[in-house]
């Protein structure tokens, strides 16, 4: 019995391995390509960071970078006052209407990318408003919003119920209990959520792509468009640093929700 099931363990080790590998081969051989000196992709020269150089140099992938970094900021603090506050309104509602709202807020999380970036498409151009980086922002503020919501809420219901209730009793202003109280019993799940919702924005490309113009492209576009024209090594050194950013976001959003729940 032993044995078998060490086999067993074995095997499924095995089996995680080959997964894993699979996702992830295709992912460490652009980063590898994103080393190598020479331009073909079946040949290795030797190693060189100048791919890298080049990318800091390229005036086209500077500005897609700070047009990225700038929308996902302000996506994120946007998203992150408003996802903050929902929260806080949904928890102090009766059950129904409760159940009713947070059902609605799953909806853009599930809805395929495709067709809440082409829906809000439309609703940009009925309102008329010309697609832009404030047209890419706002979707990015739509699609954020349920990430901080559901990051917030699990906090609030963990909070002692009558922290806020004898901060009024003791004369303080509901305002001021607001952010004297609550806010502080629920700061960590509020950066999570503000950590998700940076991430989020920071890798999106369907939804950039139907509520922005050529004008303003974010690094995602960037990345599209050379595919068109045959994929540079700059690019390759590009979606490997976006790699390591988001794989950074990610490992900080996990070990911060581990060190929550000890």
């Amino acid at each position: 019995m032993v044995r078998n099931s060490r086999a067993v363990k074995t095997l499924r080790t095995l089996w995680m391995a080959l997964i894993l590998l699979f996702l992830y081969a295709p992912i460490l051989i652009m980063i590898a390509l994103s080393f190598n000196a020479s331009v073909s992709r079946s040949q290795w020269t030797g190693f060189t960071l100048d791919w890298y150089v080049k990318l800091f140099h390229d005036p086209a992938i500077l500005g897609a970078l700070r047009t990225t970094i700038e929308v996902a900021v302000i996506a994120t603090v946007v998203s992150t006052f408003i996802g903050t506050l929902g929260a806080i309104g949904v928890h102090a509602m009766g059950t129904g209407m409760a159940s009713m709202l947070v059902n609605v807020s799953y909806l853009p999380m599930t809805t395929p990318d495709i067709v809440t970036g082409v829906s809000l498409m439309l609703m940009f151009l009925f309102v008329k408003i010309p697609l832009g980086k404030w047209t890419m922002i706002m979707a990015h503020i739509a699609f954020d919003i349920p990430y901080v919501l559901f990051s917030v809420m699990p906090k609030l219901k963990q909070m002692n119920p009558n922290l806020y209730e004898a901060a009024l009793d003791l004369g303080c202003h509901p305002l001021k209990a607001l952010y004297k109280v609550i806010i502080p019993e629920i700061t960590p799940g509020i950066f999570t959520g503000a950590l998700l919702a940076f991430t989020m924005s920071l890798d999106d490309f369907v939804i950039s792509y139907f509520t922005s113009s050529d004008m303003y492209p974010n690094l995602s576009r960037i990345v599209y468009s050379s595919t068109k024209l045959g994929v540079k090594p700059t690019m390759y050194a590009l979606s490997t640093l976006m790699f390591v950013c988001i794989l950074v976001l990610l490992v900080a959003v996990n070990r911060r929700t581990k060190l929550e729940n000890l």
